[in-house]
C-alpha cells in the first residue's frame, strides 16, 4: 500500500512538472484529439489549395476559353460555387489551427511560424470576404450576358490576382508548417520573470 501511494505521489508530481513547464496552452489536446484536429487542419489546407487551383483554371477559361459560351459558363461557375467553399475551408483550417496552437506546445504566439501562418490565415479569410466576394454578383451577370455578346469589362482582369495571391501565400504557410524557421518569439524580460514566479510559486 505504501509503495502504491508513492508511486501514485510521483506520478503525480511528474504531471504536475509538465504542467509547469509548460505553460503556454489553455488546455492539453489527447493524442487521439490531437491528430483528428491536424488531420482535419490538413485537409481544409488541402481543399483551400485545390479550391485555388480551380479558380485560377475558372479565370483562364473565363478569359481564353474558345467560345463566348464557354467562357460565359466560367464566369458563372466562379461566381456561384467558388467563395462559401474557399471561404469554409478557410475557417475550418483557421479553428483547427487556433485549437492546435491553444492545446500543444506550439501555443499561438510562443514561435514565429505560427504566428506569421496565424496571420496569413486571417488576411486570406478577410480578404475573401472584403475584395473577392462583393464583385462576384457582376461577374456572375457578366458571364450570363456573355453569351448574347456583352463588352468585356475591364474590372474582370482582377480576377487574376486573387488565386494568384492566395496560392502564394498558402504555398508560404505550407513550407512555414513544414520547415518551422525562425525558433521562438522572445518574450519581453517583465513576462519572462512572471513566468519565473509563476514556475516557482507551483514548485513550492
Amino acid at each position: 500500500m505504501a509503495v502504491s501511494e508513492a508511486k501514485s505521489a510521483q506520478d503525480t508530481g511528474k504531471a504536475a512538472g509538465e504542467a509547469v513547464r509548460r505553460p503556454d496552452g489553455w488546455f492539453k489536446l489527447g493524442r487521439g484529439w490531437r491528430k483528428a484536429v491536424l488531420v482535419t487542419h490538413i485537409v481544409s489546407a488541402g481543399a483551400w489549395i485545390g479550391i485555388d487551383v480551380m479558380v485560377a483554371v475558372l479565370v483562364l477559361t473565363g478569359k481564353f476559353g474558345t467560345t463566348d459560351e464557354v467562357r460565359g459558363l466560367a464566369y458563372e461557375a466562379l461566381a456561384t460555387f467558388v467563395v462559401w467553399p474557399m471561404l469554409g475551408s478557410g475557417l475550418i483550417s483557421l479553428v483547427t489551427g487556433l485549437i492546435l496552437g491553444l492545446g500543444t506546445r506550439w501555443g499561438l504566439m510562443r514561435y514565429w511560424w505560427v504566428a506569421i501562418k496565424l496571420v496569413l490565415n486571417l488576411v486570406l479569410c478577410t480578404l475573401i470576404l472584403v475584395a473577392l466576394r462583393p464583385g462576384m454578383g457582376e461577374v456572375g451577370e457578366y458571364g450570363r450576358d456573355l453569351v448574347h455578346g456583352a463588352p468585356e469589362p475591364a474590372a474582370i482582369s482582377n480576377l487574376f490576382f486573387p488565386p494568384a495571391v492566395s496560392l502564394v501565400t498558402l504555398t508560404l504557410a505550407t513550407v512555414l508548417a513544414v520547415a518551422k524557421p525562425w525558433g521562438r518569439i522572445r518574450r519581453t524580460r517583465t513576462g519572462a520573470k512572471r513566468t519565473d514566479r509563476t514556475r516557482t510559486r507551483t514548485t513550492r
